[in-house]
């Protein structure tokens, strides 16, 4: 039977995961990276630099399971990848020719190091370690369900119910104790999982988040995007389909199909916002999806201005499409700075307040009396879009025309995308004249939702079958929300029970 040989991990302080009032950034989901069959000892150095290229994905923590002659070595860390796993030690540490990693910003559970992944298990037929990318809409009702049942949970991490869902199945085979459990589960989700003897790739049966499989001679690699297989070294062989289960041994790699075909609907945030552009998601460059939004936004939104200025980094290929089609020059108007990390202290509220000029600095030589069209990739809340447009008009701008590289977001999400509630976007509560007086703009524009389908090549929008998962904009979620149709029921039950003993 596997053996936990060590598990290290820095000392963190238990708390629920908070969100700054002025951070409006949509947060990056998590990213996956598994490697197998590596020269002996390198796997867990190889995962290492595969979440690397993936600390887009998040920030806030990341872990490394390798197993070796049949122990599982397993390291959880707060903070970046680079600080946590940059040692020159790590193969020692970290033995073994097979590893899996996981990089995390918490959107199910909050920022505890026992949610850390990957989450290791003992179980009859031996070791197991999974990492998750995405959220599963029926964690509630699962969760109470194996609570009822007896099961013990160390997390409030909804990837730990996997591993309770494989404990209990009744299959012979780990392989389909696997499929068993996510057959139970529901939402989007990409996963990478390590046994002793074998390594279980499989995607949400709507192809919802990312997975990629790439090869370095006979190491096999699978990740959350392609740029993790370019920085290792890999060369991409196909993306993992919706749906679909892989399973990778001494052996090779054999597929598997368990469940009833759907057609994809990956999720549009990975283009908007998520994935790196130099990433290549569902066959299509990042870039040049970004870049045709820009084109677009500008068919869209035209507007008489002297330079095309973007909100680095993630506005620079729409920036750029947008002054390829207008005819208008692009500046690096806004100058980002890199070395902000996320435990910033900022001693008071007044220092918070200007904690956007620490991040985005203005470039008085290109704004100063100039027309400037300013391009971000998405507006969530509104708040971090006013500190920017308060800034260049400081800098000497004497208009500025603010478009959106998405159209509005009207709706939260639930597949792994750490978004507002309704009540909180700026979209679902104000008419454009009212976000544009908010704002403090002279005018503003947000790309078409069939624009953004133009964009991704996709033709028009079919309402009745659409091809990506886009409920951020449409309110359409692509599969039921179970934990929340059970959490609204209570809602209104408690109201009619309070109802009926005000009427008593």
């Amino acid at each position: 039977m596997s053996t936990l040989e060590h598990s290290i991990a820095a000392p963190v302080v238990h708390r629920e995961h908070h969100r700054d009032a002025d951070d409006d950034r949509p947060r990056l989901e998590c990213g996956v990276c598994g490697v197998w069959g590596a020269d002996q000892d390198e796997a867990s150095s190889i995962v290492a630099l595969g979440l690397h290229a993936l600390q887009h994905r998040g920030q806030e923590a990341c872990g490394i399971a390798s197993v070796h002659e049949a122990r599982f070595y397993t390291e959880r860390h707060m903070g970046l990848v680079g600080e946590a796993f940059g040692g020159t030690n790590l193969a020692e540490r970290m033995p073994g020719s097979a590893a899996v990693g996981h990089t995390r910003y918490s959107t199910a559970g909050g920022s505890f190091l026992r949610n850390i992944q990957p989450m290791f298990a003992d179980l009859d037929q031996g070791g197991i370690a999974v990492a998750h990318n995405g959220n599963l809409t029926n964690f509630k009702y699962l969760h109470s369900q194996l609570v009822s049942e007896g099961a013990i949970f160390q997390s409030t991490s909804d990837s730990e119910v996997i591993l309770h869902l494989i404990a209990r199945s009744r299959k012979a085979k780990i392989v389909d104790r696997f499929i068993d459990a996510i057959g139970r589960i529901e939402g989007g989700y990409a996963l990478v999982c390590q046994t002793r003897s074998k390594m279980i790739g499989a995607r949400d049966p709507l192809g919802i988040r990312p997975l990629v499989l790439g090869r370095i001679g006979d190491t096999w690699v699978l990740a959350s995007e392609t740029c993790a297989l370019d920085t290792v070294g890999a060369d991409f062989v196909r993306d993992v389909e919706h749906g679909e289960v892989i399973v990778i041994d001494h052996e090779g790699l054999r597929s598997i199909k368990p469940f009833p075909v759907k057609a994809a609907r990956p999720c549009l945030f990975e283009y908007v916002y998520f994935s790196r552009p130099d990433s290549v998601v569902n066959g299509k460059s990042v870039y040049e999806v970004r870049k045709r939004m820009g084109r677009g936004l500008a068919r869209e939104h035209a507007v008489e201005a002297d330079v095309v200025v973007p909100v680095p980094d993630s506005g620079v290929p729409a920036a750029l499409g947008y002054a390829q089609e207008s005819g208008i020059p692009y500046e690096m108007g806004i100058i980002r700075s890199h070395y902000l990390g996320r435990t910033f202290i900022q001693p008071s509220q007044g220092a918070r307040q200007k904690g956007v000029r620490m991040k985005h600095s203005p470039n008085r030589e290109v704004l100063a009396g100039k027309r400037v069209v300013l391009i971000d990739d998405s507006i969530v809340r509104g708040t971090t879009s006013v500190k920017l447009v308060r800034a260049v008009r400081a800098a000497g701008a004497t208009e500025v025309h603010l478009r959106s590289a998405s159209p509005p977001i009207l709706y939260p999400d639930f597949y792994g995308i750490d978004m507002p509630e309704r009540d909180q976007l700026i979209a679902a509560n104000k008419t454009l004249e009212e976000m544009r007086a908010y704002l403090e703009v002279d005018s503003l524009g947000f790309l078409s939702v069939d624009g953004l389908y133009d964009a991704m090549e996709a033709g028009p929008r079919d309402a009745k079958n659409p091809q990506f998962t886009d409920h951020y904009f449409t309110g359409e979620y692509p599969t039921r929300l179970l934990d929340r149709e059970i959490e609204e029921g209570g809602r209104e039950d408690s109201t009619r029970q309070l109802s009926l003993l005000v009427s008593a």
